[in-house]
């Protein structure tokens, strides 16, 4: 048996991304940072893309953050799993990812 196969998947939404990158949240910042050897995180290509759009110039936006995402997390084609092609990103989608993105954590 592979040990693959016994880790538990976690998918990181678009939301999660953006917090993630422009923000200092304890919890999530360990979950990539300190790579699990239980659980593998998984996003997709449109995931990555809404979350890296909705970055605005005025967000302390760390490029480290982002290359230690793309060590630890599997990107995976939106298209190659849905069959759908990826929905045009539109502004208000943006400030939807924003909200949920920069609400007040408990």
């Amino acid at each position: 048996m592979e040990k693959n196969s016994m880790k538990q998947k976690m998918l990181i939404k678009s939301e999660a991304i953006l917090r993630f990158l422009i923000t200092d949240d304890e919890k999530l910042d360990t979950l990539i940072m300190c790579k699990s050897s239980e659980i593998e995180l998984v996003t997709s290509d449109l995931a990555m893309h809404e979350a890296i759009s909705s970055i605005r110039k005025d967000d302390s936006f760390r490029l480290n953050k982002l290359g230690k995402f793309f060590e630890v997390v599997k990107v995976v084609s939106h298209e190659d799993v849905t069959r759908n092609k990826k929905p045009a990103l539109t502004e208000k989608r943006m400030e939807e990812i924003r909200k949920i993105a920069l609400k007040k954590r408990e």
